[in-house]
């Protein structure tokens, strides 16, 4: 009996010891960041409040950081105010690579983990990408507008030059479209963060009839979207087809009132709340060599890049999105 109760009290020490070591895992002390630009845009306040609400869980802190426009530059002056602070990890979506790069590998050097985000600079020290398959991404879109054109017509396409992720998509799109010839894309406009760009740009293209008349509007950005349904829809039953980008909650309204075909849908909760979990175990278990190139590793012990996925919503499944969308709120 003494043998058993020995063994208990040993067992129960253990479990005590072993909860404690995980709590004291823990510090807020421990500092994170989250950068970006156009903080504004609520896909960026969904990216933030899942890097938040990983923060809350860990007890770590999690600061999120980066000017509300589209300013490259901010943003690396953010990033070398989160390397002078001596941050535990950064988490950062980079607007322009030849900016930014620069920056991310002075954060490594100096042993602060850095993983990108949303948008990559693959050519950096950072350790690895978290976010969509923007190449495949661009496929799927481009799928969508092959089947709702019938193979045929004349397109028009809004982006951020310069970003990664934009160039990305444009370059699915224009893989799939490299089938059928009788796609045209007309323009590439680069609203540069300015979603009256797009409503502006759109309303000229409006204008234009016979082979010259624009049918489809593709929108590489989240902020576009609703701006140039809003066009469009100045036109009664023009026909035209706008593809979005991503599930704002303007969009998903436009989704089912009919004046957006369809959006591209990422998971910006998961890359903020995957992203802070990643950042927490490099900083508690680092690798050997920081500044590494693990692509070229088979046995390196990081990933490469985290999918986090991607889907099409329409009206057929617009519903379930905005229900998950008031559920998360």
């Amino acid at each position: 009996m003494k043998v058993i109760k020995g063994a208990a009290l040993a067992m129960l020490t253990l479990a005590v010891a072993f909860t404690l070591g995980c709590e004291g895992r823990h510090s807020n002390k421990e500092v994170f960041y989250l950068i970006s630009v156009n903080q504004a845009l609520p896909y960026w306040q969904t990216v933030a409040s899942g890097f938040k609400s990983a923060g809350s869980e860990y007890k770590v802190t999690a600061r999120v950081v980066g000017p509300d426009g589209h300013d490259p530059q901010a943003e690396l002056t953010e990033l070398q105010n989160a390397v002078a602070a001596k941050a535990g990890g950064i988490l950062i979506s980079v607007a322009d690579a030849a900016a930014l790069q620069p920056g991310i590998d002075a954060a490594v050097n100096a042993g602060i983990p850095v993983l990108t985000i949303d948008s990559d600079a693959s050519a950096s020290h950072r350790l690895y990408f978290i976010g969509t398959n923007n190449l495949e991404a661009g496929r799927l879109g481009g799928q969508r507008v092959i089947e709702k054109l019938g193979g045929k017509g004349n397109v028009v396409f809004f982006t951020l030059a310069g970003q990664p992720n934009t160039e990305e998509r444009l370059k699915g799109f224009k893989d799939v479209f490299s089938s059928k010839p009788d796609i045209k894309i007309v323009d590439v406009v680069d609203i540069k963060a300015d979603a009256k760009a797009a409503f502006d740009k759109t309303q000229q293209y409006m204008a234009l009839t016979g082979p010259k008349k624009v049918d489809a509007f593709i929108c590489l950005d989240s902020a576009s979207g609703k701006p140039v349904s809003d066009a469009v829809a100045r036109t009664p039953n023009s026909g035209r087809v706008v593809i979005a980008w991503d599930v704002n909650q303007d969009t998903l309204d436009a989704i089912k009132a009919g004046t957006i075909e369809a959006t591209v849908a990422q998971k910006p909760y998961t890359m903020g709340y995957v992203g802070l979990k990643a950042l927490d175990q490099i900083y508690h278990d680092p690798p050997l060599q920081l500044s590494k190139d693990f692509k070229a590793d088979s046995f390196a012990p990081i990933p490469t890049f985290v999918d986090t996925g991607t889907s099409l919503v329409d009206k057929s499944n617009v519903d379930a999105y905005i229900a998950g969308a008031a559920a998360g709120k």
